[in-house]
């Protein structure tokens, strides 16, 4: 892997960290974090599947540390990013990278968080109980990173760094 792709991974991570102090959607249990979800359409863009997913992880595991997510940011990051990041390899359409964070975060992933939450949490809820707080939050952030990936791609930069990775 290329010192650029890593550097921009890193931003990536250091953006979705920073963004989910500032923005956040409190939902009862589980805090809606769209900034995490629009890095996660960003990266499927920009740097394709295994790249996004470590941002996502890394993202997760360093927001759990810090407090400002819960356990429920890695099946909640994680999810969305594979999602997204193989609706873009295979379709090459950036709206499907949207609609697989959507999907991925929050249909799939709102009902892995149920037994996980029970398992690692001691929460007991309803089998939909996160899917409103997860397709809120994704739907934001997928919407938010489609439109700053389209502009990204339009600059000299992300011209560049294409022919590069």
């Amino acid at each position: 892997m290329s010192i650029r792709k890593l550097t921009i991974m890193a931003l990536l991570v250091a953006i979705a960290v920073a963004g989910s102090t500032f923005v956040s959607i409190p939902t009862g249990i589980a805090r809606a974090y769209p900034v995490q979800h629009a890095i996660n359409v960003i990266g499927a863009i920009i740097l394709g599947p295994v790249p996004t997913v470590m941002v996502a992880f890394v993202t997760a595991i360093i927001r759990i540390l810090t407090g400002t997510g819960s356990l429920l940011a890695i099946p909640g990051s994680v999810i969305g990013a594979i999602c997204a990041s193989f609706a873009y390899k295979y379709s090459g359409k950036q709206w499907l990278a949207g609609v697989g964070e959507m999907f991925g975060t929050g249909i799939i992933a709102s009902l892995i968080a149920v037994p996980y939450s029970h398992l690692l949490m001691g929460t007991s809820v309803a089998a939909l109980f996160f899917m409103p707080a997860f397709l809120t939050s994704s739907t934001i952030g997928a919407m938010l990173g489609i439109v700053i990936a389209s502009n990204l791609r339009k600059t000299v930069f992300l011209t560049n760094l294409n022919s590069h990775l």
